[in-house]
């Protein structure tokens, strides 16, 4: 192979090496931090991905019309860490979620904490990606 067709061949596949960081956003790229929400609902189901986790839930409304939400989470490792396991948020599983909800006002947010029915709390959320610095964060720098 010439040297400018492997040059080639090495730079275009670095390039899709890297293209999962691309997917990676701040938090101010697409949620409202001065639009805080707060939902209660059960867990549709849980999304273990990188660069963030997914909760998909489903919300009933004060007329009965249930809604369909997503909550991203930070990644999994780090939940994995702060105590959550595959089996934390089965389908079905009643959560209250509070977070912040998307700038395009779409039924998406960005979840800070979820709490369980029997009242333990996990913190869902990360400031080091832009989000709110509240002190909810363990890892936070004071």
């Amino acid at each position: 192979m010439k040297p400018k067709v492997a040059a080639l061949v090495v730079g275009v596949g670095m390039l899709l090496a890297t293209g999962p960081v691309w997917a990676h956003h701040a938090f101010s790229a697409e949620f409202d931090a001065s639009s805080p929400i707060e939902l209660k609902g059960t867990v549709v189901r849980m999304e273990w991905v990188n660069p963030h986790t997914w909760i998909h839930m489903d919300v009933k409304k004060p007329d009965g019309k249930v809604e369909r939400w997503m909550i991203e989470g930070g990644p999994p490792n780090s939940l994995l860490r702060r105590g959550f396991t595959k089996a934390s948020l089965l389908p079905g599983t009643e959560i209250f979620v509070e977070g912040f909800r998307a700038k395009d006002k779409s039924m998406k947010g960005n979840g800070r904490d979820v709490t369980f029915a029997n009242g333990s709390k996990l913190f869902l959320g990360s400031s080091g990606t832009g989000a709110p610095k509240d002190g909810r964060d363990a890892t936070e720098k004071k």
